[in-house]
């Protein structure tokens, strides 16, 4: 196995992606990062199978278009790591910053701690390709809005009182996929099209591999994660917002 260190200290984004494209084009099986403060669009468009640890904090758009490689984060990540990524692995070894998993169609993101506002906004699913992120710690407002598919997992972890998730809007205007959070859900959070119910036994199940890689790459008891129950948001309709079009 080959593994290659490049230094980005003090490296303009541009060139820095260019030598990891480069790098990971003559066949490099791992590429680690050192010393990374801000650099954008780390991992983005790459296709393969290559693994890129980042030792620092990577900038905006972390994997973005990522088709197929991993990419391990030791330490916090700024906006939208994973945006349109298609297939892939992000492990974020802190926290995640706004808009995490933008758009995101493909392959998974894993987030320790918590991240920001929208997160997941938009995420999609076509036929057997569905995008997961899951978030150890907190969101903010606006978690799935417009969510078309694709399944977000809230853990909220390290709150030693769990009290209902209560930050506004969340899943607004949601319209395919599932969103699963730890624990209970004030009612008025809920955005425009969006429903919310205990999950069920099979709706564990369902979330449970996820859970278990989770629990992998972080350290955690899977049969911790599920200790308390869940709960399920979802949509009432694939077009919430049909009547706003609707002319008499």
């Amino acid at each position: 196995m080959s593994v290659v260190e490049i230094d980005a200290k003090g490296m303009h984004y541009t060139p820095l992606n260019k030598l990891i494209r480069k790098t990971a084009a003559a066949g490099a099986d791992e590429i680690v990062l050192k010393n990374v403060m801000g650099q954008r669009f780390i991992g983005d468009g790459l296709t393969g199978h290559v693994r890129i640890t980042v030792e620092g904090v990577p900038g905006g758009d972390l994997g973005m278009f990522m088709k197929g490689p991993t990419i391990i984060v030791k330490g916090n990540a700024d906006h939208a790591p994973g945006n349109t990524m298609d297939e892939g692995l992000i492990v974020i070894h802190g926290s995640g910053g706004d808009a995490t998993a933008h758009s995101m169609r493909g392959g998974r993101v894993y987030v320790r701690d918590d991240i920001g506002y929208r997160g997941g906004i938009h995420m999609k699913q076509y036929m057997d390709k569905r995008p997961v992120l899951v978030i150890g710690g907190n969101a903010r407002a606006f978690l799935g809005e417009f969510m078309a598919g694709g399944l977000i997992i809230l853990l909220r972890l390290g709150e030693e009182d769990l009290k209902p998730f209560a930050e506004m809007s969340l899943a607004s205007g949601i319209h395919g996929g599932a969103i699963y959070i730890r624990g209970p859900v004030e009612k008025w959070t809920l955005g425009i099209g969006a429903s919310a119910r205990e999950a069920t036994a099979e709706d564990v199940s369902v979330i449970m591999p996820y859970l278990q890689e989770f629990a992998e790459h972080f350290g955690y008891n899977p049969a911790e994660l599920v200790s308390t129950p869940f709960t399920r948001i979802a949509p009432v309709s694939a077009r919430p917002f049909a009547s706003k079009y609707i002319w008499e």
